[in-house]
């Protein structure tokens, strides 16, 4: 059914900021459809139903995580100092080469990194302003607008940390309005706004759910969301109370269902979904059988980290005695492993789960691939496109791989409230401990540089590290020999597209 609803609603929830969804259009119809998604809501929002189908729309916006080429994980990735653009060569992708150099500019930049996300604000702008006059039940309408309020701060969230100076659109803008002149605002205007929101919809959501409803926001989703938006607005305090509610005690089973999974790597199977470690999970499916005429578009469902960061050319030597090599998908090769992270590694239980060391099949005659930009011979593996896992149904197989993304994950609250308490103290210590525990490690005395440390070897090519860098300010000393300057690269630039004949004025030093 959730498939369904996403197709009736990809022409009616048409909605973002403006030209970006059709700057290829002749100026007449440009014109005609000026506010893309302002259109007549007076005979929608009637019932349940539809305020429910408008609710999945928001929802959808979810998938811009792992979903699609300009998925925001690989994109992030290659940024950090664990990966490389990679890709069949250095012009695979200007966006994502250009940001793993730092020479990305208002031109590269993926125009989708802005529009999607003020796209699901739309939708979420919607569903707040006309579902409290639908024909349905008050709980209802209190627990749509709530789960609404949560996405639209997740979504602001995602476009203060990529772009920081955006405008804050809180209701529907209607075709009479003037649209070019939206301005930006303060930063810190937008967190006040988000933390608000959140703050208010928390005692509307359920505790938790189950069956259909798994993926829908709770209370604990939404104040994992929250301790996270405190965490990168400074506010430690208020931050670390947000994530030892949703913690509990460290090891044990919060009282929202949460704990983490005995066995580290039972989080990187494909049909392994909704663990007991899951906060904030995106679905992702072959159902929808993905093709490449709406790859990317927000209607195909499938994860294409998974063949993003595959081998190119990937072959098992069937001449090989007992070979016990993955078989796997050829790839795109994206994402390859520096040698920094693998040297990092060595010793830590999580290392075969995160990363696949191809050079070392290559020498034991197991495997023939060919290497690709920037290859290292490691790989992604936490997301590797298994020959097990390729899709039965109609579509292409590369674009219809069903592996979920976590945007949130207990082990990430442990040591995002570990970091909001300094690194210091007993609770701080019992979180650490937590973490490494569960893979077979001793523990390290607390402190900030072993929370870093952590952070680092738990979420591999999980697209958290270069926000990491950024948060702790460690972006210039660990990523100034790929380009990066302080000031400048701890933001995007504005997509040249949403600047045109606009009040939005670029980024500092773009």
């Amino acid at each position: 059914m959730k498939n369904k609803i996403y197709k009736s609603l990809a022409l009616l929830l048409l909605s973002g900021l403006g030209l970006t969804s059709i700057s290829s259009c002749n100026d007449t119809y440009i014109e005609e459809v000026k506010n893309l998604g302002a259109f007549d809501t007076s005979n929608y929002f009637a019932n349940e139903e539809q305020s429910f189908s408008a609710l999945v729309g928001v929802y959808d916006i979810m998938r811009k995580y792992a979903g699609g080429f300009e998925n925001t994980v690989t994109f992030y990735n290659a940024a950090s100092d664990d990966f490389y653009a990679g890709g069949g060569s250095s012009t695979d992708g200007a966006g994502i080469q250009g940001f793993s150099s730092f020479t990305i500019n208002q031109q590269t930049i993926p125009l989708s990194y802005w529009k999607d996300f003020y796209q699901g604000i739309a939708r979420a702008n919607l569903v707040i302003n006309r579902v409290p006059n639908a024909n349905m039940g008050e709980a209802q309408k209190i627990r749509f607008i709530a789960e609404a309020k949560t996405l639209r701060a997740l979504y602001y969230f995602e476009l203060l940390r990529m772009f920081k100076n955006i405008p804050l659109i809180l209701e529907p803008i209607k075709a009479s309005e003037d649209f070019y002149n939206i301005p930006q605002a303060n930063p810190n205007s937008v967190y006040t706004q988000i933390e608000g929101d959140l703050l208010a919809a928390i005692p509307n959501l359920p505790m938790t759910v189950s069956g259909v409803d798994r993926g829908r926001i709770t209370q604990g989703n939404a104040k994992a969301i929250l301790g996270k938006i405190y965490l990168y607005d400074n506010k430690k305090t208020e931050a670390a109370v947000q994530f030892a509610d949703v913690n509990g005690t460290p090891g044990q089973t919060s009282q929202y269902g949460y704990k983490l999974l005995a066995n580290f790597n039972d989080l990187w199977k494909v049909d392994n979904k909704f663990t007991t470690e899951s906060i904030l999970e995106v679905m992702h499916t072959n159902a929808g059988s993905s093709d490449w005429g709406f790859w990317g578009q927000g209607n195909d469902e499938g994860n294409s980290i998974c063949i993003m960061v595959g081998m190119r050319s990937y072959t098992l030597k069937a001449s090989t005695p007992n070979n016990d090599a993955p078989d796997l998908v050829s790839g795109w090769a994206f994402n390859p492993v520096t040698d920094d992270l693998f040297n990092f590694m060595q010793g830590d239980p999580r290392l075969g789960a995160s990363i696949l060391n191809a050079k070392k099949l290559v020498q034991e005659n197991k495997i023939t691939y060919s290497p690709a930009y920037r290859d290292s011979g490691y790989f992604l593996n936490k997301y590797m496109p298994k020959t097990a896992d390729k899709t039965n149904l109609p579509g292409p197989v590369e674009l219809n791989f069903r592996q979920n993304y976590i945007a949130i994950r207990l082990a990430d609250t442990y040591l995002m409230e570990a970091e909001a308490l300094n690194g210091t103290g007993a609770r701080a210590q019992a979180l650490l401990d937590a973490v490494r525990a569960r893979v077979g490690l001793a523990s390290v005395q607390v402190s900030m540089q072993a929370i870093k440390d952590e952070r680092r070897r738990e979420f591999i090519g999980e697209g958290q590290r270069f926000f990491d860098l950024v948060r702790w300010g460690d972006a210039p000393a660990k990523l100034g020999s790929r380009g990066f300057i302080a000031g400048k690269n701890e933001i995007l630039p504005i997509p040249y597209n949403e600047l045109i004949s606009t009040a939005i004025k670029q980024n500092p030093n773009y």
